[in-house]
């Protein structure tokens, strides 16, 4: 579904990613580990088109995309969840979850939202609450189901689990399952596995900007 080879990324003329090569199998779900400043956040933006590469190539479903804005990779079926969630805080969850189909004008969406809302029934039920009355957890979850939106064919998942209640990390692990049921590819960036160690098929560590084992 996705290659990466020799990818490089520089930062205001810095180097941060050197050489990367990483691949994903259709329904596969690959962990990215690596401590904090080691380059996941970068990676990750770097295949959604939010940051500029220096070199190498990105290949998903046989195009290469590296030249593309990420919109157009948005459209092409790839979601982002960032570290940080993003949350519009004037919205109330569900509109927050609908953003990407008002900026990207998808079809069918009440079907789309309906699954997700299957998979991930706890933003059904706070779906009228405002972004800054939820939790940290919670409001991870509204943006992995933002991501799932346009996250048809691959989501992009920077520390899904990092800072939030262990009761809620263990039910952001078991709403991993039942994606990898669905068949849903997945890269999960995090410090560590222990929350998503059960569902992970492979596993890459990134160190320094660079992949160390695979």
């Amino acid at each position: 579904m996705l290659v990466v080879n020799t990818l490089d990324v520089d930062i205001n003329g810095t180097p941060i990613l050197r050489d990367i090569g990483l691949e994903i199998k259709a329904g596969e779900i690959v962990g990215l580990i690596g401590r904090n400043g080691a380059g996941k956040t970068t990676f990750l933006r770097s295949l959604m088109g939010l940051l500029p590469i220096r070199g190498g190539k990105l290949i998903f479903e046989g195009d290469g995309i590296e030249s593309l804005p990420g919109y157009r990779r948005a459209h092409m079926g790839i979601g982002y969840m960032p570290e940080d969630r993003r949350l519009v805080p004037e919205m109330t969850a569900e509109e927050n979850i609908l953003v990407p189909v008002w900026s990207t004008n998808i079809q069918g969406h009440e079907d789309r939202l309906a699954w997700i809302y299957k998979i991930i029934p706890e933003c059904k039920v706070f779906r009228s609450m405002a972004a800054t009355s939820l939790s940290g957890g919670q409001q991870k979850l509204v943006a992995l189901a933002r991501a799932l939106m346009v996250g048809q064919r691959l989501l992009l998942l920077d520390e899904p689990t990092e800072g939030i209640a262990p009761v809620l990390a263990l039910r952001m692990g078991e709403i991993l399952a039942s994606l990898k049921k669905e068949g849903v590819s997945i890269i999960i960036a995090e410090s560590n596995d222990a929350h998503v160690a059960d569902v992970i098929d492979r596993t890459y560590v990134i160190e320094r900007g660079s992949i160390v084992t695979a």
